[in-house]
């Protein structure tokens, strides 16, 4: 296949890249800066933002399918940028496929799009989106996976798949900022240190991608259907921070600081910094107040039913990969 991925450049836009390619795919990337890594590769490069309707278009002409991850990721910034790259861009990516009769498109989505604030425990697809969002990304991303979702048809089959806090060697957000965070001596344990989690490793994340890129059709089981993606190993969340942290000779969190005390602080942070227009992340945010201290892992049934979702790396190895990658890193 002819497959376009948006967002090629970045962490699994790259990833994805690779594993097509390697299996023999023709591969394009549109993305918002030059990477000479996947032109190397052999990756047809575009330059432009899925929010450039017209390079957008230009991108996905001539292809067989499309792997629409670009998105705007974060806990911080203008409603107006969360919505212009990830819901403008999502139209732009659905309207280009069906103008030039892409029959694939498959969105990458996130589990935040139900997060509600508390407890998630072996939920499924059936949990419906939350009526508020504590932040502008999960907000976006789901108005954005509606619109997928509702474009499924006979002429473009669609899926939304929603890995859940990937990671790996190539990880330009989550362990950078876990890294230097603890070893400025910034991070704290939020609440028991007993939610337990299950987060995505990167190879697993794209095996899903390529899974439902192959098994998407009109009549196909996946299309018009949303997909948690995760390991299926779940663990105290603070315990694989830990671990990560090791992998980056960083030391491990001993401080903590109640729950309620890290929503409050988040609370009153955010009135300050949208007050004095700061454009800098707060130390802390309601949103990741929760996230730190509630669990969160999904019933990955339906994933491994209609995609033959298998993850196939483990926590463990993913660990040793993650090790002999910042080691291998400059200082």
């Amino acid at each position: 296949m002819r497959v376009l991925v948006t967002g090629g450049g970045g962490f699994l836009g790259s990833a994805l890249c690779r594993a097509l390619v390697a299996r023999g795919d023709a591969v394009r990337s549109l993305a918002r800066s030059e990477y000479p890594e996947l032109a190397a590769l052999g990756v047809e490069c575009h330059r432009g933002d899925v929010a450039d309707e017209a390079a957008t278009s230009r991108a996905v002409e001539g292809c067989d399918a499309v792997c629409h991850v670009a998105a705007k990721a974060g806990v911080w910034g203008p409603f107006i940028e969360y919505h212009r790259a990830n819901v403008i861009g999502t139209q732009h990516v659905i309207a280009a496929c069906q103008k030039h009769g892409v029959p694939k498109l498959v969105y990458t989505s996130s589990p935040s799009v139900v997060y509600a604030g508390g407890d998630e425990c072996g939920i499924d697809e059936s949990v419906p989106y939350p009526e508020r969002y504590l932040t502008h990304y999960p907000k976006t991303k789901a108005e954005a996976e509606r619109l997928v979702l509702a474009a499924n048809g006979e002429s473009l089959a669609t899926v939304a798949l929603r890995p859940h806090l990937i990671w790996g060697p190539g990880d330009n957000h989550l362990v950078p900022r876990l890294l230097a965070k603890a070893k400025a001596g910034k991070l704290r344990r939020v609440g028991t240190g007993k939610n337990v989690v299950d987060t995505t490793y990167i190879d697993n994340a794209v095996q899903a991608h390529v899974a439902a890129l192959d098994r998407l059709h009109p009549q196909g089981a996946c299309a018009g259907k949303a997909y948690f993606i995760a390991n299926d190993q779940t663990q105290p969340l603070w315990d694989l921070i830990d671990r990560m942290l090791a992998c980056g000779n960083a030391p491990p969190v001993t401080r903590h600081i109640s729950a309620t005390t890290a929503y409050v602080a988040g609370a009153w942070l955010e009135l300050v910094y949208g007050a004095l227009w700061l454009t800098t992340e707060p130390p802390m945010t309601r949103f990741v107040a929760r996230q730190l201290a509630t669990s969160h892992w999904y019933n990955l049934a339906a994933a491994k039913r209609d995609l033959g979702y298998a993850p196939s790396v483990t926590v463990d190895e993913g660990l040793v990969r993650l090790r002999a990658w910042l080691s291998a890193r400059p200082p």
